[in-house]
């Protein structure tokens, strides 16, 4: 579905050994831009079958065993969808199950009946729909993040009708809620300049939240923009100012060291990446129904086309050579080390 729907405005289309697809556009510029957005969801995998036919299951990223019982799942065997429900396998009346207490019934009567539809190591995601709510908002399991493959998507084209010069890589990954794998293959392959990781985060806009841990986000309040010890500040200055441009609400999350999303992988990978962040906030992160705001979507999708308009061949992204006092900072610092340039090095950082 992502190649095809790139078709309408990609230069080049390539997909990997593991099922990355990367959408390119301008791929003769020298400044390589990786848009990163992960295709995968969380779910479940059949474990063991029962002498009964039912099915017993492992987890497949961060899940909450406890949304589980009661509700539709898909088993996929061989490219075919199976259906079950999802019953607790011990005491329905436990306030947390465990995974372990998970068990599927697909409506067969022996393992050799299950057997025929379904096999230990297939997927098991939840058989849900997507709905509209009020507001202009959306109700769907998995927006985590098919929303970030959708506004890598819709950016990459806008950039393109806007005149956008630097080549634009806009890579749907696998494997990101359980190992990062496929940010790694294509920031490895790309080589790119710099990356954008696009992934939804946490909002505190309701009940049980705590702004206080990461930051106040709302839904309807603008994309999200990361400060953190490895998220490039020059690009997450070009981030804000695309939104300045286009007088477009922003919002901030703050937090130290890994993001959890594909900006982990990207920005060690090869000789190091300048990376950030752009998130979209969504509320119940990782249930069968995540919910999002569609102009949060447009206005991502906006402040990404224009930041990738801002990225020319001049580009340069070492902060010290950029303020112009690389040679100040590192002349003195080899060239004498006296205890008076010492001390006057110490009091300038």
């Amino acid at each position: 579905k992502v190649m095809k729907y790139a078709e309408g405005f990609a230069d080049e289309i390539y997909t990997d050994e593991i099922a990355d697809v990367v959408s390119v556009i301008n791929p003769a510029s020298q400044i390589k831009v990786m848009l990163s957005a992960h295709m995968d969801e969380i779910g479940l995998m059949v474990s063991h079958i029962t002498e009964k036919g039912m099915l017993h299951v492992s987890k497949a990223g961060g899940i909450y065993p406890g949304t589980y019982p009661g509700q539709k799942v898909r088993v996929i065997h061989n490219g075919k969808v199976v259906f079950g429900a999802v019953r607790n396998h011990s005491s329905l009346n436990k306030k947390e199950p465990e995974i372990t207490d998970l068990i599927i019934d697909i409506g067969a009567v022996s393992r050799e009946d299950a057997m025929e539809a379904a096999a230990p190591g297939d997927p098991v995601i939840f058989d849900t729909d997507y709905r509209e709510l009020l507001n202009d908002r959306l109700c769907a399991r998995g927006l985590d993040n098919r929303l970030g493959g959708y506004i890598i998507l819709e950016a990459a084209r806008k950039a393109k009708e806007k005149g956008c010069t630097c080549g634009v890589y806009a890579a749907a990954t696998v494997g990101e809620e359980l190992t990062k794998h496929g940010a790694s293959w294509c920031a490895s392959r790309i080589a790119p300049t710099l990356a954008v990781a696009v992934d939804v985060t946490y909002t505190s806009d309701y009940e049980g939240t705590r702004a206080i841990e990461n930051g106040e986000i709302g839904l309807g309040g603008g994309p999200v923009f990361l400060q953190n010890s490895f998220s490039h500040k020059m690009l997450v200055g070009r981030l804000k100012k695309a939104a300045e441009n286009l007088d477009i609400s922003c919002q901030w999350e703050n937090g130290c060291g890994r993001t959890c999303t594909d900006a982990d992988a990207i920005h060690v990978a090869g000789r190091g990446i300048p990376t950030t962040v752009l998130s979209i906030p969504l509320r119940y992160m990782h249930n069968p129904a995540e919910v999002c705001s569609m102009s949060d979507v447009q206005a991502c999708i906006d402040v990404l086309a224009e930041f990738l308009c801002s990225i020319g061949p001049d580009i340069c992204l070492k902060p010290l050579e950029a303020r112009g006092c690389y040679e100040e900072i590192h002349g003195n610092c080899r060239t004498d080390r006296s205890h008076g340039h010492l001390g006057r090095w110490i009091r300038s950082q």
